[in-house]
């Protein structure tokens, strides 16, 4: 198995990050709508696993006083960098890395399941990233009720965590988060959905 950020890398270097933006841009559109109203004005988000900074950019275009986002492959967050110089952008391998102070949001698509224990990483956000009412939302696609993305460790030849919606709700809960939110956006025929993580620290 290769490691997932230099595969992530290596689709920087050709261009696939857009992609990844424009196939994700639907179920992140219905993430933000759930959790915006929630935030304080001039609030500070994270994107965990940002890629190329889309969802950092948007934050910040929905009112975001400060906008960070931080990736383990090194030429996502070059290209990030290369593109928008208003937001931060962070080089750092999860779940080791720790955001200098505290945010009211952290959002993340597509990452959770590319570490060997989703569920530690939830309790970090929770007890160490997230100020006291701050929440979080993540995205995930690669999980046991979407029969497809079962394929999607050997095709692409990356670890990936496969848990059921009931282990991702009881990961949730165990990391003490309130309030606690897990549903399928942007499903269609073929793809029952981005199950989605919502809780309030």
């Amino acid at each position: 198995m290769a490691d997932a950020t230099e595969v992530f890398s290596q689709w920087a270097l050709s261009g696939k990050d857009k992609g990844m933006e424009k196939g994700h841009g639907p179920a992140v559109e219905q993430m933000l709508k759930r959790v915006i109203p929630s935030m304080p004005a001039d609030f500070h988000s994270l994107d965990l696993g940002c890629g190329n900074g889309w969802v950092v950019r948007l934050l910040a275009d929905l009112g975001a006083k400060k906008s960070e986002g931080v990736d383990g492959a090194e030429q996502m967050i070059s290209k990030a960098r290369s593109i928008d110089s208003n937001n931060d952008y962070h080089h750092g391998y999860l779940p080791d890395w720790m955001p200098k102070s505290r945010v009211d949001l952290v959002h993340s698509m597509e990452f959770l399941y590319y570490l060997k224990d989703p569920a530690s990483m939830l309790k970090t956000i929770k007890e160490s990233w997230l100020n006291e009412g701050g929440y979080l939302i993540a995205g995930v696609d690669h999980y046991l009720e979407h029969k497809a993305s079962l394929e999607w460790p050997e095709y692409v030849g990356v670890h990936m965590t496969t848990m059921s919606i009931s282990q991702w709700t009881e990961a949730m809960f165990s990391a003490n988060f309130k309030d606690v939110e897990v549903f399928q956006v942007a499903g269609k025929q073929d793809f029952p959905g981005t199950l989605v993580m919502f809780g309030k620290a």
